[in-house]
């Protein structure tokens, strides 16, 4: 369901929408069912990922909290200052972090790296991106994160962040080329077994940096045909001595987009 509880079954494609002139007028054309009570079409819930042809972007060290976890996790190898660095400078760190078959939807399996001992889920509003660079909506991200590789040397930021099913989006995307009210949270629920291991939230005022920066600067000598999205950061991370195990369940809430669950896989 997407804002209100009005459901739409999305006839079309995803490329279509994200190269849509007017996306919200695509998706009233293209949906069955009431306008939810804003006057706001959206996508009903998937089980696929919300992508066709899109690249799935990242912005890093955009809230306080995840600055200071990367200069706590660096101490260790000896080196934390280019993170406090990058938080205060005007250019934002920016990297790739998926294609289509990396992305796995609502109810798939996330994974943790065979290689790394130390993961957690990273959960992040994420920008929809039409062909002509402007933000037409937003979905929920869940950018996997392996700590342990990123903290031995920045370097190997990639295959911290890259690999199969090291990103999940969903379970719906808000068609709404306004701002999110800054007072929106973001809530991330990891249950082991049935049971409750970590409850963590934040809120979209705590970002650092605006959504327009970020863009701005994600399309400098960069041209996306098919749109992409872009994640932008997270305000949640879970304490050192907790790392991710397979089959937990990874639950994050942003209103009013909905809850994305996957579960851990290896």
């Amino acid at each position: 369901m997407v804002d209100g509880g009005a459901a739409y079954l999305l006839e079309g494609n995803w490329d279509e929408l994200f190269t849509a002139d007017d996306p919200a007028e695509w998706v009233q054309r293209q949906t069955r069912g009431p306008v939810d009570g804003r006057g706001t079409p959206g996508i009903s819930e998937r089980r696929e990922a919300p992508l066709g042809h899109q690249e799935v972007w990242a912005a890093g060290v955009t809230y306080r909290r995840s600055c200071e976890a990367r200069i706590q996790e660096s101490l260790k190898t000896g080196g934390a200052s280019h993170y406090d660095r990058v938080y205060g400078a005007t250019r934002p760190e920016l990297f790739f972090k998926a294609n289509p078959h990396r992305v796995v939807g609502p109810g798939q399996n996330v994974r943790i790296r065979r290689d790394s001992k130390w993961n957690v889920p990273e959960p992040e509003l994420t920008l929809a991106i039409n062909r002509s660079g402007r933000i037409f909506g937003y979905t929920i991200g869940n950018d996997m994160s392996s700590r342990d590789i990123e903290a031995e040397n920045p370097l190997y930021l990639p295959q911290a962040k890259i690999y199969s099913g090291c990103c999940a989006l969903g379970p719906a995307v808000l068609i709404d080329e306004k701002p999110l009210n800054p007072d929106t949270s973001i809530e991330l629920v990891i249950r082991r077994k049935g049971k409750e291991v970590f409850r963590g939230q934040t809120h979209l005022s705590e970002m650092k940096r605006s959504w327009k920066s970020l863009v701005d600067y994600l399309l400098r000598d960069n041209h996306f045909p098919f749109g992409c999205y872009l994640m932008t950061g997270t305000g949640i991370v879970p304490p050192d001595d907790f790392t991710l195990q397979e089959a937990d369940e990874i639950n994050i809430t942003i209103e009013p987009i909905g809850t994305l669950t996957n579960r851990v896989a290896v």
